[in-house]
């Protein structure tokens, strides 16, 4: 017994350790030996067979061990570090199954509750109406909790404001597990061990509604200072400026002025005027919830109110609760009526889509607060040694001068410049306003200059086009207007670069500095390998570089923007660099009717709208395209330059022809990558008594009347070979030309085959560019905005060339789009005006 005690004492003691070598034996090490090996394995976990000499050779305690035990040794402590690794994760997805079963089992006792309450609701409108004598039916068992207003009159005494807030907390938790509002699944988001979290958006209640669950290894208190912060991760967020605040009952009351960007230049942006109260319940979890307070109070800047629309925030917030086994699970409701009334009716989908809601604030409040978490533990590893809040701070900024720029508010410095008589973009400056909110400035002489637009997309991917213009740069960018951009960002020159188009000779090379845990979110080096454009413009590096954000590519994101935003940075990256963000933003509208065919005349409210109709909702004759993708989304587009003051006009004519090339190249891309297609509803031969061509030539005269007001063709007959027949004898040249990216003449009648000297089928090879002379390309390059955004343009007449090489000249010249139906554009038609040979 006494040898078995001494055995025992020996093991359980921290002086010597067993391990068993490779035949089967115990070798015991003292504490000092198992300190010298955990120090090596620090350093290399797996030590060649010269280092674990070496090591017995500098370590005289290691001496009476055997090179062979030492190997089986790093063998054996490899193997525990591999299942303690093994054990961790283990133990982290069970934990987060358990919570994720523990929010799946609350919803389910939620909708248990819904479905007893329809029950009893049906049971009760039954008995109504088999009762005769009821005069008025009771509706005081609706699910919706309808948001009382309060007046500021309440608000002006601490006991007013804690009635408010306990009210609030009431609300906001009926929202949060409750039944206060019927909710549904978010579409494409399904809960699981890898999901973020369950989502949820509102199926029938005043505004619009968005909630979320979801399990985050960061204590309550950590995650509340997180997402009260609401700018750092809300990127529509501009502003958060706490009025007043001051503790009541058991937490802390603020009165709270918001301001949210507008997301395009069609609509007016946000503010809110709320209420906010901090409180721990009984059982230990943290609530932060919010409303609106009525009334009129502008903010700290009226001039800067009068920007905004007033919105309501209906009880909204957080409820964070201790999670066993370390972490929280968060339960986020947000609940707003953003007061769709005051946009245009084509964008109020946009203001009327809980899915919106649930993207741009419930989602990515989740998901960022599981960033921090993940970056936290050590768990995400980014790109050129660079820090997660380092890079976060250049996503945050790329974001919020994108934001800028697009808003142009007067408070920020901003004021618009006089158009030059086309509506399609608009020119903003600001000349006292540093870059992206740094601290260095460029010039005190200088400033920032803004073109922007934006136009309605039908038919258009945004997932798909913003990763072609991604990956192709070269089709819709300009090196010169890059490098000019890169070279003021760098060293304060602001040469003047004119509007040489330049496109890349070398290549782009993407570096990934970092994304977010689910991919949402890349940011990016893009290193543009050019070249000097010539002798003179020597100041342009050879180099240009990049900083980029993408986001929204997730096909199955439902009701999420696509975003590509870029700023020229120099080839260090330094933590502090100037940024003047530029890039593409693509907001799917969602149609609140249920019918395919409802277009709700789009083309009549942007600006830029019927520049971009190029397919139908449904074709008929195709059917839905790609499993049913039928929808709209408004592309904004905005482009910042640098400029000194004596060249501030220069800078604003080459800054709207360039924004102007971009929308004809997105246009061109557009098209290409549409779903349905262009001219998918022809074949690529058109002969003069086929089906197709007396079909065009229907489209081809009923859209010249209507930009027009007037007939093409002087005649009453209406049937189908007469109206052919009639086009084809007519006296101007008349001329089809597809929407591609390089347009080719599909149809021509009799007179327009003779100006250009060829026949049906020959005329298919020839491209819209090669008929024109150089001062031709220019007049049609400059009203072609005019021919997409009008539907129309008179030209002045000319010189153009026939395919045998001969001139041609012309009096006057019409350009018109020939629509397929109201909102499909098929082709260009040209008419061609007392046309002769030279």
């Amino acid at each position: 017994m006494a040898m078995v005690a001494q055995q025992h004492r020996e093991s359980s003691s921290g002086s010597i350790t067993k391990h068993l070598d490779s035949s089967g034996k115990y070798v015991r090490y003292t504490a000092e030996q198992v300190e010298a090996l955990e120090r090596v394995y620090a350093e290399c976990p797996k030590p060649s067979s010269l280092r674990r000499q070496q090591l017995i050779r500098e370590c005289p305690i290691l001496s009476n061990i055997e090179p062979k035990q030492i190997k089986v040794w790093f063998q054996n402590r490899r193997c525990r570090e591999k299942q303690r690794k093994e054990s961790s994760r283990l133990q982290t997805v069970n934990r987060k199954l358990s919570a994720m079963n523990k929010l799946l089992m609350e919803e389910n006792d939620r909708l248990q509750k819904q479905v007893s309450q329809l029950v009893c609701e049906n049971g009760f409108m039954r008995q109504q109406l088999h009762t005769a004598s009821a005069a008025t039916t009771d509706v005081s068992c609706e699910s919706v909790v309808t948001t009382p207003q309060h007046s500021l009159r309440d608000a002006n005494n601490p006991a007013g404001l804690l009635s408010i807030a306990e009210e609030t907390l009431a609300e906001f938790l009926s929202k949060a597990t409750g039944t206060a509002v019927d909710w549904v699944p978010m579409p494409g988001m399904k809960p699981g061990p890898d999901s973020v979290g369950i989502f949820a958006i509102s199926h029938s209640c005043s505004g619009v509604a968005a909630r979320a669950c979801g399990l985050v290894s960061l204590e309550p208190t950590k995650i509340a200072e997180i997402l009260k912060d609401r700018p750092s991760w809300f990127r529509d967020c501009r502003n958060v400026e706490v009025f007043t605040m001051f503790s009541a009952g058991n937490g802390t009351i603020e009165l709270l002025y918001t301001q949210i960007y507008a997301p395009t230049t069609l609509a007016p942006a946000r503010d809110f005027w709320t209420l906010r109260y901090t409180t721990t319940l009984e059982n230990g979890s943290f609530v932060v919830c919010e409303r609106s307070l009525s009334g009129t109070g502008a903010g700290p800047n009226a001039a800067s109110a009068s920007q905004f629309v007033r919105a309501q925030m209906l009880p909204s917030g957080y409820l964070i609760r201790p999670c066993d086994g370390g972490g929280s699970i968060i339960h986020i409701v947000d609940h707003l009526n953003l007061e769709a009334w005051s946009a245009p009716e084509i964008l109020r989908p946009l203001y009327e889509s809980s899915k919106v809601v649930a993207q741009k604030m419930t989602i990515a409040a989740l998901r960022y607060a599981r960033q921090i978490a993940q970056e936290t533990s050590g768990e995400v590893v980014y790109g050129l040694g660079r820090q997660p809040a380092v890079l976060r701070t250049f996503s945050q900024r790329l974001s919020r001068g994108f934001n800028d720029a697009i808003n142009g508010f007067s408070d920020d410095g901003w004021s618009l410049l006089s158009s030059d008589g086309g509506e399609d973009v608009i020119v903003a400056v600001n000349s006292r306003k540093n870059i992206a909110t740094t601290s260095v400035p460029l010039s005190p002489l200088g400033g920032i200059l803004c073109a922007k637009a934006s136009m309605l997309l039908q038919n258009v991917p945004p997932v798909v086009l913003v990763r072609f213009l991604r990956e192709h740069r070269s089709e819709w960018a300009d090196f010169n207007v890059d490098a000019y951009v890169a070279s003021s960002m760098k060293s304060c020159s602001y040469a003047y670069p004119g509007m040489r188009p330049t496109r890349f000779t070398g290549s782009q090379i993407i570096m990934p500095l970092g994304h977010t845990i689910e991919h949402e979110e890349m940011l990016e080096v893009i290193r543009l390998e050019g070249h000097s454009i010539g002798q003179e413009d020597t100041f342009m590096p050879r180099d240009v570089h990049l900083l980029q954000m993408c986001s929204g590519t997730d096909e199955n994101a439902v009701g999420a923007c696509s975003e590509l935003v870029f700023a020229a940075i120099d080839g260090m990256f330094p933590d502090d660099a100037p940024l003047l963000p530029s890039g593409f933003r693509i907001i799917p509208l969602e149609s609140k009717s249920s019918d395919p065919q409802d277009t709700s005349n789009a083309h009549r409210t942007l600006d830029l709208a019927s520049s971009l109709e190029v397919g139908p909702a449904t074709n008929p004759a195709t059917g839905d395209v790609v499993s049913g993708y039928s929808a709209r989304s408004v592309l904004t587009i905005a482009f910042q330059f640098p400029f000194e003051d004596n060249l501030q006009d220069n800078v604003a004519t080459m800054a709207r022809q360039y924004v102007r090339s971009v929308v004809s190249s997105v246009q061109r891309v557009a098209m290409a990558i549409s779903p349905a297609g262009v001219n998918s509803t022809f074949g690529s031969k058109l002969s003069p008594g086929s089906p197709e061509a007396v079909t065009l030539s229907h489209w081809i005269c009923q859209s010249y009347s209507y930009h027009m007001g007037t007939e093409l063709l002087q005649t009453d007959s209406r049937g189908d070979e007469s109206v052919l027949k009639n086009l084809w004898q007519h006296q101007d040249a008349i001329l089809c030309c597809s929407l591609k990216s390089l347009p080719v003449f599909i149809f021509a009648n009799k007179a327009g085959l003779d100006m250009l000297e060829t026949t049906l089928v020959a005329l298919q090879d020839i491209t819209l560019d090669k008929i024109f002379d150089e001062s031709g390309r220019k007049v049609l390059f400059a009203e072609f905005p005019k021919i997409m955004e009008q539907g129309f343009a008179y030209l002045p007449g000319g010189i153009c060339m026939s395919a045998m090489g001969r001139h041609i000249s012309y009096e006057q010249a019409i350009a018109w789009k020939v629509f397929a139906s109201e909102e499909t554009v098929h082709c260009l038609a040209f008419s061609f005006i007392n046309w002769s040979f030279v």
